[in-house]
This record gives C-alpha cells, sequence and structure tokens, in this order.
C-alpha cells in the first residue's frame, strides 16, 4: 500500500497559505527584511481583539473549575506547546500558583521543549489518554496553530468523556477541533510572513491571549490588589526590592518601612499591605484578612484587602 500525506495538505488553514505580501522577501536586503517582519504584526492585536468575547468565556470556565478546587490543564504541540509550558510555569514565581493547579502537557513530554520529538503531534492516543485522567472539575485547554493536530485532539475528547470542561485555542477560524470545545478561541492571523511557520503570527497571538486568560484568571482569583502582585514569590534580590517597591507604591512608607512590614511578615505581601494602609499591628491585619481571605465570587474585592481595610473602622 502506498503512503501519501495527502489528507494533511489542508486548503482552509491560513497559517499554511502563502502570503503575497512576502513574495520575494529573500531578494530583499536586510532593512527591507525587517520592515516586512514587522509590518505582519501590525494585524495581530485586531485578530486578538475580536476574540475577546471567547478569552472571557474561557477565563469564567476556568474560574468555575478553579472555585471547584479544579487544576486547569493545557496541552499542547510544537511552538503552540512551548507557548503554553511558558505561561504555566510563570504563574508560580508571579503569583505563587504552582503545578497543583495549573499545569502544562506537552506532547513528547518536557524533552520536546529544546528539541523536536518525532512524531509526538500526531499522537492522538497520548492525548486522549491525559484528558482521560483529568477530573469532572477540572478544565483542558487546547493550543494549536492549525486546530487539527492529534494530539491535542485527543485530549480534548478525552476531557469531554470525564465530564471536564475543554477550550481550544487555534490560529484557524476552520479549526477542525472546534466542535470538541465548549469554548472555542480562533483568531485569524492569516497567511504566515515565512509559509507555513507559526512561530511567527500565529505564535504571537497565542502568546498575547494566553497572557490575557492566565492574568484574568489571576486577577479574578485575588492574586493582586488593585494592579499589584500579592503573591509573588521573592526569591531573589530583584524580586524582594519589587515587594518592597510595591508596598510604597501602595501606601505613604518610606521603602525601610515597607521592608520592615515585609520582615515582620516573612515576606507576605497582603499582611504587609494591611498594615502599611491601616495603620495596625500584624496580628489586627491577619485576624482582618482571616475574616476575608481571597474569593473569586467577591465582586470588586476577589483578594479580600479592600474588605479587610473597610473593617478596620
Amino acid at each position: 500500500m502506498t503512503h501519501t500525506t495527502d489528507h494533511l495538505i489542508a486548503h482552509d488553514v491560513p497559517t499554511e497559505q502563502r502570503n503575497a505580501a512576502t513574495f520575494g522577501i529573500d531578494t530583499l536586503a536586510t532593512p527591507a527584511i525587517v520592515d516586512q517582519l514587522i509590518d505582519a504584526n501590525s494585524g495581530i492585536q485586531a485578530a486578538v481583539a475580536a476574540q475577546a468575547e471567547h478569552i472571557t468565556a474561557a477565563v469564567d470556565a476556568a474560574l468555575v473549575s478553579w472555585i471547584a478546587g479544579g487544576v486547569i490543564h493545557y496541552a499542547g504541540a510544537g511552538t503552540s506547546g512551548r507557548l503554553a509550558v511558558l505561561d504555566a510555569v510563570e504563574l508560580l514565581p508571579t503569583y505563587g500558583v504552582g503545578d497543583d493547579r495549573v499545569q502544562a502537557h506537552l506532547a513528547g513530554g518536557l524533552d520536546a521543549m529544546m528539541r523536536a520529538v518525532e512524531g509526538a503531534e500526531d499522537d492522538a492516543e497520548a492525548g486522549y489518554a491525559l484528558g482521560r485522567s483529568l477530573a469532572p472539575h477540572d478544565l483542558m485547554f487546547g493550543v494549536t496553530a492549525s486546530g487539527r493536530t492529534p494530539f491535542v485532539g485527543g485530549a480534548l475528547r478525552g476531557a469531554r468523556e470525564v465530564g471536564a470542561a475543554t477550550v481550544l485555542l487555534a490560529s484557524n477560524p476552520n479549526a477542525e477541533l472546534a466542535p470538541l470545545a465548549e469554548t472555542a478561541i480562533l483568531p485569524d492571523t492569516g497567511p504566515e510572513v515565512i509559509t507555513g511557520s507559526t512561530r511567527m503570527n500565529a505564535a504571537t497571538a497565542q502568546k498575547i491571549i494566553l497572557n490575557t486568560f492566565s492574568t484574568a484568571l489571576m486577577v479574578r482569583c485575588g492574586k493582586t490588589y488593585d494592579n499589584l502582585m500579592i503573591d509573588v514569590a521573592a526569591t531573589n534580590e530583584k524580586l524582594r526590592a519589587r515587594t518592597v517597591r510595591m508596598i510604597v507604591q501602595a501606601s505613604s512608607l518610606t521603602a525601610s518601612q515597607a521592608r520592615a512590614c515585609l520582615e515582620e511578615t516573612g515576606g507576605e505581601i497582603a499582611p504587609a499591605l494591611v498594615m502599611a494602609l491601616g495603620g495596625v499591628e500584624l496580628p489586627i491585619a491577619r485576624a482582618a484578612l482571616t475574616r476575608y481571605p481571597p474569593d473569586p465570587s467577591r465582586t470588586g474585592d476577589p483578594s479580600g484587602i479592600r474588605s479587610a481595610l473597610a473593617s478596620l473602622g
């Protein structure tokens, strides 16, 4: 039997079409090449903005899962999967969220972060096993440029079978996996500058959307006070200086006073903020925060800090 790849020659996948704007790019001098690459990004923000309603729906679905104690799972392959891994691992130092709440699964395993693993993205069974491993209150977020990656499709199918929520992010308005997702985010980033190189336009849009999704989720989960990170893990001198600066920015304290508050709280930002803004000692600050723990359903104050301050009279 003759093996062919005709079924992979898609005519409805924008990222696989040729970009007429960059015909002849290899004949240009460096400045013109750079200009064309920069110009190619000009429409990405509009493509992302057109998906705002669907991104919002994905955040709200993830919030339901979060409140129920579920885990947010990303699944992807290649560049898309690597971006998902990047988004997940950055949540720990930024918001104090580890893999007990957000996990990323890259086709081919973590070895695929550094080099391609042959055939990994085509392994629908591996994706399916991953999806089936979820709990009903978890969420599966599939990420694929083409919208047809078998590993991602398997993950979505398995997740649906166990009753988990499903989200798909693909740079293809006609993504064939879209019916497997309760929420589909499908930015139309068009043909790539270099045909099929989804590390360009498609990946840029995916990075923006993943950043937006996870950041909005963290804000709704009470991981910020105003626009300040209150669960940042200060594991180096730069981050320790940042926590001091946040207390100064939020209050009228000097840097030395802010540092003293943080030293007293053992580096915990929320009680230090209540001490600084409420003018109270640490036991009172902690007691107020105990009365108002982070609560995503608390409108206007998911972190509880505003309510804790108000309770001080």
